[in-house]
């Protein structure tokens, strides 16, 4: 008779953070890689195209890579090494970030943080505002604002019913509304987080809808945390940034990124935007709490990143971040023709580097598991933005050409 012999695994005093227990399986991305890899594991030679995560394909211009080498080529002399930088950022850089992006809307150097990414500024800035605080979310939206909000304690339980969690102030954005959330039936919040353009929609607020946004916050003494990453991909004349709307520096933060500019997802460079006017209740200065954080938090981007970032901005990396960006341009035009052709509904596109496509009465996890086992094509289903999401699938149009073309080829067999 074998005996076995089971050794109960050793387990500290330590309680778990009873917030990360409420998290709803895991973050979208790395599920969808779940997947993939699953079907991968079905189907050995398939010829996978991920049209899934926005991870940016095309290669970096040459003249902002050149300069991250210089600038790291230069670290081996004594002249050239540098060690901590100031942890707001290279003061060129940010000078240049606030010239180019923000002219004349009254946005200083001093007024910019450089970091890391643009997601990780948003989990900087929810270490900010702490757990006591009320949120409210565009549904859909991107899911690190929700997640980083459950891991503070600012919500309740997610109920599983609506699809949603307890105390988190779901703004919808539907067809029927244009996308824009009817603020008359939204309540009052702390803190408001709105990306334009809008990522998984790809639709862009326009100036009179901003303009409303900004009178709701000052109304109800609420901050808006805007979410500008897309703004380089507009085709029509909507506000690229917020502080564009007057009013708009006293009740509003702005995080930006160079990745889906310029190809830097892996190169990790971002800012954000916190106004001198930005007040807490009390007075103090939002602002002078953030630097804190990010001093506490945060040592600084990489200097061969800030190298790259400030190339970026010169006259030739502007133009080659354009061009790049045209090219994914090139590749949601394609896209979006393609559902259209099959009859299907479909929106953004236009600002963004996202379309979004309708399939009512349908659930969107199981359109992303049909389209990946009879196209091997993979999509983001919309219920991982939000409830408001659901019937929705969001197709990124980063991918190399051959394969855009590839894979609306396969969605035109399927659906035809």
């Amino acid at each position: 008779m074998i005996l076995a012999i089971f050794c109960e695994a050793f387990k500290t005093k330590v309680s778990r953070n009873a917030n990360m227990a409420k998290l709803q399986a895991g973050y979208l991305f790395p599920e969808i890689a779940r997947r993939r890899a699953t079907h991968l594991l079905k189907y050995p030679d398939a010829q996978v195209i991920s049209l899934g995560i926005g991870d940016t394909t095309e290669p970096i211009p040459e003249v902002i890579t050149s300069a991250m080498a210089k600038r790291s080529h230069a670290l081996t002399t004594l002249e050239g090494y540098s060690g901590y930088g100031a942890e707001q950022g290279e003061k060129q850089l940010r000078a240049a970030i606030a010239s180019t992006f923000y002219g004349d809307l009254g946005i200083e150097e001093g007024d910019i943080f450089v970091s890391d990414g643009a997601k990780c500024d948003i989990s900087r800035l929810q270490v900010l505002f702490g757990s006591n605080v009320t949120m409210a979310v565009q549904d859909p939206s991107y899911p690190a604002y929700v997640d980083s909000s459950v891991i503070m304690g600012q919500t309740g339980l997610f109920q599983k019913d609506f699809e949603k969690y307890g105390n988190i102030e779901y703004m919808r954005c539907t067809p029927e509304n244009g996308f824009f959330p009817d603020l008359s039936s939204v309540s009052r919040t702390d803190v408001i987080f709105f990306c334009s353009p809008n990522n998984p929609t790809g639709i862009a607020a326009t100036r009179e809808q901003l303009t409303r946004l900004v009178k709701f916050a000052k109304d109800n003494g609420s901050i808006i945390v805007y979410d500008s990453a897309y703004a380089m991909y507009m085709s029509d004349d909507s506000p690229r940034s917020i502080f564009e709307i007057p009013g708009a520096k006293e009740v509003a933060i702005e995080t930006s990124s160079f990745s889906k500019y310029a190809g830097f997802t892996g190169v990790r460079l971002g800012w954000t935007v916190v106004p001198k006017e930005l007040l807490f209740s009390d007075g103090f200065s939002v602002a002078k709490d953030f630097n804190r954080i990010v001093c506490t938090c945060f040592n600084g981007a990489s200097n061969i990143a800030q190298a790259g970032g400030l190339a970026c901005l010169s006259p030739e990396g502007l133009k080659g971040m354009r061009d790049v960006i045209g090219f994914y341009k090139e590749n949601t035009e394609i896209i979006m023709d393609t559902f259209n052709s099959l009859g299907f509904n479909v929106y953004g596109g236009k600002n963004a580097p996202y379309v979004w496509v309708h399939f009512p009465g349908r659930s969107s996890w199981d359109v992303f598991a049909e389209i990946l086992e009879k196209t091997h094509v993979v999509t983001t289903p919309g219920s991982g933005f939000g409830p408001g999401g659901e019937g929705f699938i969001r197709v990124s149009a980063f991918g190399h050409r051959g394969n855009v073309l590839e894979a609306s080829k396969r969605i035109k067999q399927l659906y035809k």
